[in-house]
Parts: structure tokens; sequence; C-alpha cells
């Protein structure tokens, strides 16, 4: 289960862009909860909080709780605006979870063990069918990732779902069917033909200087047409 992550929040009085410009000048940042059947807050965390918090990976799969005075609300992050300039966060979206609801995400899969597969031991290459997967998890036991072993696979073995030992609470949105996650494939070998070149040029060669003959021979031929034909007209 990841950590969870806590934010220091305050109950927004004033709404509109000019507040929402202040608040960022003094560091903090406009956020809104909402969800779970109850009405939306608005609300400001700190800018650093967010910052260092965005820098890690899976930040909206990160359960966070913010504290609004002697109270901690449980919420998810669900999306967060940036300057296109800056990649300064302007925004926040937090939606208000209870501890047993159900959610559904997208988790990043986690490739462990590749010491220990004799595939790629044997230059096998992992090929990646899906970098993450949907989960309905707990929201009380969000798994950070999914890790799966490549211990004992070869060249042609496959990973699929019903052989992944996933955390309790959580299962795949996909049930039809038994899908496939990687693949240890064989190693792709590009061989370049060498191009023969040197005989077709010197046939070229001598072709070229046959013509050159023969069309000096013509010239001289003509040449010589030409003088009989003068020495006919003084005659």
């Amino acid at each position: 289960m990841a950590d969870v992550t806590a934010f220091t929040g305050e109950v927004r009085e004033q709404l509109g862009r000019g507040s929402s410009r202040a608040l960022r000048r003094a560091g903090r940042v406009p956020a809104i909860i909402y969800g779970d059947d109850n009405e939306n807050v608005s609300v400001s965390v700190g800018m650093r909080e967010l910052q260092k918090d965005l820098q890690r990976a899976g930040f909206t799969n990160r359960l966070c709780e913010v504290a609004i005075g002697d109270s901690n609300v449980r919420v998810l992050p669900r999306e967060v605006q940036v300057d296109p300039v800056t990649d300064v966060p302007l925004h926040v979206d937090f939606m208000r979870i209870s501890p047993r609801a159900r959610v559904r995400l997208s988790i990043p899969v986690v490739f462990v063990d590749d010491e220990e597969s004799p595939g790629i031991k044997r230059g096998g290459i992992l090929n990646v069918v899906r970098h993450d997967i949907e989960f309905y998890c707990r929201a009380d036991a969000i798994p950070e990732n999914i890790v799966i072993s490549l211990a004992g696979l070869d060249i042609g073995d496959g990973v699929h779902i019903s052989s992944v030992t996933l955390p309790e609470g959580t299962r795949p949105t996909i049930t039809d069917r038994d899908f496939t996650i990687a693949t240890i494939a064989s190693p792709s070998i590009h061989v370049e033909e060498e191009v023969k070149t040197e005989g077709i040029e010197g046939e070229a060669g001598e072709l070229g200087e046959g013509v050159g003959d023969e069309g000096a021979e013509s010239e001289g031929t003509e040449a010589s047409a030409d003088s009989d034909s003068q020495g006919d007209q003084r005659g």
C-alpha cells in the first residue's frame, strides 16, 4: 500500500480569478474537494507541498489527506492544472472518498528478477504489452505498482494476468479474458547484404569505351566521305 500524503488545507472564503492569483502569490494553490455525496469545499494547499509531491510518479493514484481545521478529509487527486510555460500548479481537484470505497485506477507495472530469466540470459528481449493495468482497488489499499517476476521465463514465454499475485482488494477491470502483460521475444538479427558493384561498374566502363571507339571511327569515316565528295566537286 502506498503512503498517505498529507496536505494542510485552508478554506477559501473568496472565490474568483483575483482571489486565486492572490493565493498563488502567497504560496498557496486553489483546490476543490468534491464527491462522496457531500457538498463541494473550496480550499487551498501549500505550493511547496504540492510541487514536492508532483515530482513523484503516480500522483493521481496516491491517497491523500487534507487537514481542514480539526478534521482530516481522505481524498484522491483527480486533476492538476499547471501553467503551460512555467509548469507551476494553478489548481487541484480532489475527490473525497470513504475508506472502504472502491476506485478505478491505472496502476503501473514493474518487472523484477530479469537476471533469473533463462530467455533474457540467452539474449531474449522483454516485450512489454501493458505498461500499466486498470484495476478496481479499495481506497484504503491502493498499490503503488504491480510487481511481476520474470524468473524462469524462457524465449516464447509470456506473462498473463492470471499468473500475477495481486494485492488484497485489487482486481482487474478486464475479466472476460486472460490478457497478456509481457512476453520474452527472440532477439531480432538484421543482416545487411553486401551489394557487389565492382563487376557492374567494370562492365559499364568497358561499354563506355566501346561506344567511344565506335563514335571516333564513325567520325573518321564521315570525314573521309566529305573529303571524297569535295574532290569530286573540284574535279
